[in-house]
């Protein structure tokens, strides 16, 4: 609870860098695991699992690795170096082609490094996304980063996809010397190999060793002090979706390294924020699905709109 809090604070009031915070996460996990405390003491396996499987041993798998799956050290090194140069191979050559201030340049090097850093799956990578995209680099607004959240959830495919609108708006509005449409293009294309391009390097590199490494206790520590920061994270992603969709203008705080986003109360949704407190007790007290409120929800906000003369 403490890291997870101390994760929040620092991405929300401090503006903190995620990968910092994972990274502080992961060395306070491994210190705590090294130490004894019994907080980090993690159990792994298949021991950890409730149900009939108790023991490897009495799995289908059974306790020993069948011949195809035994780590190779060689193997790995051999498909990671091919899968290293497709990913940053395009990268270099446009910083080389390019300069290291161009745009493609910038949108290769930040997703490079957020498809390094994303524990905690989408929603944790969008809280450091949201924050350098609209705060860092200026690529879009606050409205337009809950556009494209509001386009992935409702579209089929991964909820990352949201990036790929990221890498669109930031090219489109500095195409450099290519067409608007044609820079757009590029972008997306760009922003979504180096955001699933590393997905198969770390698969095919960590993958045949994850059997002797799930064993590790100052792994085990570290990944569960990172999974508690994540949760901080996640909550400052909900913060900042919450402040900008209810809010019409939101003013920031601030002394010294302090940092703070605070909506302006005078400039409240009140239909979204009735609609917002209407799914959440849909949600929470009468446990409506939640297939069935989100359809509620749209057919609530198009009749709001029709109504509003937004037609």
């Amino acid at each position: 609870i403490a890291i997870a809090g101390a994760a929040f604070i620092a991405i929300f009031a401090f503006k903190v860098p995620f990968p910092l915070i994972v990274g502080a996460a992961a060395f306070i996990g491994y210190l705590g695991s090294k130490s004894g405390m019994r907080l980090f003491r993690v159990t792994a396996g298949h021991a950890a699992t409730r149900g009939a499987v108790l023991q490897d041993r009495d799995s289908l798998l059974g306790e020993a690795t069948p011949a195809h799956a035994r780590p190779d050290l060689r193997w790995s090194l051999k498909i990671s170096a091919v899968i290293l140069c497709l990913w940053l191979g395009p990268v270099a050559l446009i910083w080389v082609v390019a300069g290291g201030e161009n745009v493609f340049t910038h949108i290769g090097v930040f997703f490079s490094k957020m498809a390094v850093v994303t524990f905690g799956g989408a929603y944790a990578a969008l809280a450091y996304v949201a924050q350098e995209a609209v705060q860092h680099y200026g690529w879009l607004q606050p409205g337009e980063m809950l556009d494209g959240l509001g386009m992935a959830e409702t579209t089929p495919g991964p909820l990352i996809m949201v990036l790929q609108f990221v890498g669109f708006l930031a090219s489109y509005r500095d195409p450099g010397g290519l067409s608007p449409m044609v820079a757009a293009t590029f972008g997306a294309i760009l922003t979504t190999w180096v955001t699933f391009v590393p997905c198969f390097l770390w698969i095919f590199l960590g993958a045949p060793f994850i059997e002797k490494l799930r064993g590790n206790a100052a792994l085990s520590g570290a990944m569960s002090a990172i999974t508690a920061a994540v949760v901080g994270v996640i909550l400052n992603l909900a913060v900042w979706l919450a402040v900008h969709t209810l809010f019409r203008a939101v003013t920031v705080l601030s002394a010294g390294p302090l940092h703070i986003e605070a909506p302006v109360l005078s400039t409240l949704i009140l239909p979204s924020a009735l609609l917002a407190a209407a799914a959440a007790f849909a949600l929470f007290k009468l446990k409506s699905s939640v297939p069935m409120t989100l359809g509620l929800s749209a057919i609530a906000g198009i009749g709001w709109i029709l109504l509003a003369g937004g037609g």
